[in-house]
């Protein structure tokens, strides 16, 4: 059985007046839910969801609509216009037909410390427990783009992530993994065409061709300067590396989500839900401006686009952002920058949990925020997702406590029924005016960001950091005035606790990294090396397409540094100028 037409029959036709014609909203409607089932009739359904009813026996509704009886024809109107079907435009309700019927959202817990093979083992674990895609989580050198053996690594080798400094690690890091059998995530930014390189050049060496690997660079360098400050060159010259990858990915990874617009940083650095939402679109509209003014169809790679947000514990609200992000994107695309492709038009995007509402103070409370957090994603639709781990707001997480962050995951899955209905929110009188609501406010930052000159000239006059640190003086307020209760911080504390269980990385990474490193340039072909970076250094003053020379600088083993090197020599390296 494909669906339950219990509300289907009566949405298709099948009451109120006759209609004035093909344009009579009973009739727009009429042909929207028929188009719809034949969709889903047509769609693919995942193995072993043969549920069709619900715990007591009654047959569960695939999608719920409303009695068009109860509304008048402008509201019926407003409703096809703003609300609709899933699967279609502007896709306020998913986008896919038949959402997680057909196939659930990705599991993907985020993951990478110590050496390579350090998370390599962590990689194989989550797989073996059910994970069905890959994230890298890289340390601070990696992401500032130095080896492990620089001065600037001191102290740091492996400790927030996995550290990277050639392809040889690269190497160690997939290995026994077939990329053409996963999915794979990097969050990576300044250095993001670095490490892609280092991957394609992996997956050569396996056999298999750029034009199967899938997986997302997170790539997203204008929410750096904005929320999380990890950045290395100036914003334009940034905005430049970040056009010649779509570029290239576009034409040789067609397979391959080329950047992941992030919000979830920006709501990290204390921002408003409104505030993540107006300025990751702001940032990705950014993107799309800078592609089109290259030349690029838009067409050819806006549906490699992907976005990336944070789940917060405002549990509605939440769910309005993503609805309200996916009518907003579809909008821009299909009206403002022209895009004819519904694959265009339609947003994916991945979430994560949110650090920041994670608490040393007892920890195991971090288990049950995380899973109504992850709740509000699914509810809201989401591609992707990443639990949070109870102790990382202490360490990186031990195996235990990333598994029942997976877990809650597959709880939802498979235990609670919400997979077995597309979109049950949708139609909620309060959802659907938080919607509409988030998404006026966010059309305000848009013409305030407008005024500006765009995102760039924003951020060079420190807007976007200003919104947010008011944002984040506020909320702080209220958590200290107890306008806003935290259990186990601000409330219901407790005088003792029971430490947990911490994972702990050795110094001993660093030093086996260095060595690794010594050993490398020893063995590796000098001429080949000075001749690559050579190459990248001119494709960097003459404006040419930069991606070829990461490969071909990875493929005879020049560093990462080395790399970063040769375009902080060529762009600078940028320091903000704005004051409060």
């Amino acid at each position: 059985m494909e669906h339950s037409d219990n509300d289907l029959g009566r949405m298709s036709g099948g009451a109120g007046p006759a209609s004035g014609g093909p344009d009579h909203p009973r009739e727009r409607l009429t042909t929207m839910v028929s188009r719809w089932k034949q969709r889903v009739a047509a769609s693919p359904r995942r193995p072993g969801n043969e549920t069709t009813t619900n715990l007591s026996g009654a047959e569960i509704d695939l999608l719920g609509l409303p009695d068009p009886d109860l509304l008048s024809d402008a509201g019926l109107d407003r409703y096809l216009d703003d609300i609709g079907v899933p699967g279609e435009y502007p896709f306020t309700r998913g986008v896919q037909p038949n959402m997680y019927r057909g196939r659930l959202w990705t599991m993907r817990m985020f993951a990478g410390f110590g050496t390579p093979e350090d998370t390599n083992r962590r990689f194989k674990y989550l797989l073996e427990k059910g994970q069905t895609g890959l994230s890298t989580a890289f340390d601070m050198p990696t992401l500032m783009g130095y080896d492990s053996d620089s001065d600037w690594a001191v102290g740091e080798v492996g400790k927030c992530g996995v550290a990277i400094s050639s392809l040889e690690d690269m190497e160690r890091l997939f290995d026994g993994i077939p990329l053409d059998r996963v999915s794979t995530s990097m969050t990576i930014n300044s250095p993001a065409s670095i490490l892609l390189a280092f991957y394609i050049s992996v997956a050569e060496k396996q056999g298999v061709s750029s034009r199967r690997l899938r997986g997302t660079l997170q790539n997203d360098i204008l929410k750096e300067y904005i929320a999380q400050k990890e950045y290395v060159f100036p914003p334009r010259e940034s905005v430049r590396l970040i056009t010649d990858l779509i570029e290239y990915c576009t034409e040789h990874l067609p397979l391959w989500n080329t950047i992941s617009i992030s919000g979830y940083h920006i709501r990290e650095a204390g921002s408003t839900a409104v505030q993540e939402l107006a300025f990751t679109l702001a940032d990705g509209f950014a993107y799309i401006e800078a592609c089109l003014e290259r030349g690029l169809d838009i067409d050819a790679f806006a549906p490699r686009l992907s976005l990336f947000f944070n789940a917060h514990s405002d549990f509605f609200e939440e769910i309005a952002k993503y609805r309200a992000a996916r009518r907003i994107w579809a909008k821009r695309l299909r009206y403002r920058y022209g895009a004819k492709s519904p694959r265009s038009w339609l947003m994916k995007f991945h979430t994560q949990t949110a650090g920041c509402s994670l608490m040393a103070q007892q920890p195991e409370n971090n288990i049950v925020r995380t899973a109504l957090q992850a709740l509000s994603a699914v509810l809201g639709g989401t591609q992707s997702l990443h639990t949070n781990s109870m102790d990382e707001t202490l360490a990186l997480p031990t195996e235990k406590a990333v598994k029942i962050a997976l877990r809650t995951q597959q709880i939802i899955a498979h235990e609670t029924g919400i997979p077995h209905t597309i979109d049950p929110l949708g139609g909620s009188y309060f959802v659907e005016d938080l919607t509409n609501k988030m998404e006026a406010e966010a059309e305000k930052y848009f013409e305030r960001i407008d005024e500006m000159g765009g995102v760039i000239p924003a951020i060079e006059q420190g807007f976007f950091q200003k919104e947010i640190a008011a944002a984040a003086y506020r909320y702080q307020l209220e958590v200290e005035r107890k306008q806003r209760i935290l259990v186990g911080v601000n409330e219901y504390v407790e005088a003792e606790e029971e430490p947990i269980e911490i994972l702990r990385i050795p110094e001993e990474v660093e030093v086996k990294q260095k060595e690794r490193l010594r050993d490398l340039r020893a063995r590796r072909d000098e001429g080949a090396v000075r001749t690559a970076l050579q190459g990248l250094r001119q494709a960097a003053r003459d404006g040419s397409n930069t991606m070829p020379h990461f490969i071909a600088c990875s493929r005879c083993y020049a560093t990462l540094q080395e790399q970063m090197d040769v375009l902080r020599e060529e762009f600078g390296e940028y320091q903000e100028t704005y004051s409060f």
